[in-house]
C-alpha cells in the first residue's frame, strides 16, 4: 500500500467482503426469528446490505481494482458468532433467540458502520465527493437499521424475553 487511495480501494474491497458474509448470515436470522416485526427489519435489512454491496462494488470498478479484492476476516468471525449464538444455540424460547438475533445483527451492524465510517472519511480527504456521498446515503441506512434494531428490543422483545 502506497498511499490513502490504496488503503480507501482496500478498505472498500474488505467492506463488500463484510456485506457479502453478514447479507447471508442476515438471511438465516430472518428465517429464525419469530417476531413479525424483527422478521420485517431483518428483511430490510438484507435488502439494504445488498443495496451497500452494488453501490461498493460500483465504486471499486470506477477505480480499476476488483470488489471481490479481500476477504474480510472480522466480519467472518462475527458471522461464526451470530451462527452459533443466535441459530445453533439450543433456545427454550423464541422471545429469547430474538434477543439474541438483535444482539448478533447489531455486532455486524456496528462492524458495517465503522467500514463505512472510515471510508467515507478516507473519500472526503481524497476529494472523491460523489463516492462519499453515496457512501454517506448508506450509512445513513445502516444507522437507521441498527436504530430500528435497539427500537424492537427496547420496545417489546427484551421485555418479553425477560418474562
Amino acid at each position: 500500500m502506497d498511499d490513502l487511495k490504496d488503503l480507501y480501494i482496500d478498505q472498500m474491497q474488505d467492506l463488500h467482503s463484510a456485506c457479502k458474509q453478514s447479507r447471508d448470515i442476515v438471511i438465516k436470522l430472518e428465517e429464525a426469528a419469530k417476531d413479525d416485526r424483527l422478521k420485517e427489519a431483518l428483511h430490510a435489512g438484507h435488502k439494504g446490505i445488498s443495496d451497500g454491496m452494488e453501490m461498493i462494488a460500483s465504486i471499486v470498478r470506477a477505480h480499476d481494482a476488483d470488489p471481490e479484492g479481500e476477504h474480510c476476516k472480522g466480519m467472518q468471525g462475527l458471522v461464526a458468532e451470530a451462527k452459533a449464538h443466535a441459530l445453533e444455540e439450543d433456545f427454550s424460547d423464541d422471545d429469547v433467540r430474538d434477543a439474541m438475533i438483535i444482539t448478533q445483527y447489531q455486532r455486524m451492524v456496528h462492524y458495517a458502520i465503522a467500514g463505512y465510517g472510515c471510508c467515507k472519511a478516507f473519500a472526503q480527504r481524497l476529494n472523491l465527493d460523489d463516492d462519499a456521498a453515496k457512501i454517506d446515503k448508506h450509512l445513513s441506512h445502516t444507522y437507521h437499521g441498527d436504530e430500528t434494531m435497539t427500537a424492537l428490543a427496547r420496545n417489546g422483545i427484551n421485555k418479553a424475553a425477560a418474562t
